[in-house]
């Protein structure tokens, strides 16, 4: 079960080393990164960084559906290495998602991001 747990703490951190990797790369092509305005210097991006920054963004929005998908299972008593096995396959999925964004492989990011969602949703039907 603590690795479960360990892939909720890994997704809620994915999406800051991806706004890191943006503002790294902003700055690399030449977008200086202003803290002041960080919205308006993330939305300027062009680029690998700029889909990186697109990359964070869905990472937060996938985030809670996990967590949830995950809590659910461990409240419903769904064997431990089954709920550990889903949420690996969903962690791994999300690496390969961010691999993909900034490779600028859309169609493959798409297919990565299905396998998170159907890892979320095997994990809510176990629950269920």
């Amino acid at each position: 079960m603590k690795i479960s747990f360990l892939c909720i703490l890994i997704a809620a951190i994915q999406p800051f080393l991806w706004a890191g990797a943006a503002k790294f790369g902003g700055q690399r092509s030449g977008t200086r990164y202003d803290n002041r305005a960080p919205r308006d210097t993330l939305a300027h991006l062009s680029g690998w960084p700029q889909r990186a920054n697109w990359a964070q963004q869905n990472s937060f929005e996938a985030f809670p559906i996990f967590a949830a998908a995950v809590l659910m299972a461990y409240a419903a008593g769904v064997p431990a290495a089954l709920i550990d096995f889903w949420a690996v396959c969903f962690i791994v999925a999300r690496f390969a998602y961010f691999a993909c964004y900034v490779a600028n492989l859309a169609t493959l990011r798409s297919l990565v991001w299905f396998a998170g969602v159907i890892a979320c949703v095997r994990l809510m039907c176990a629950a269920i």
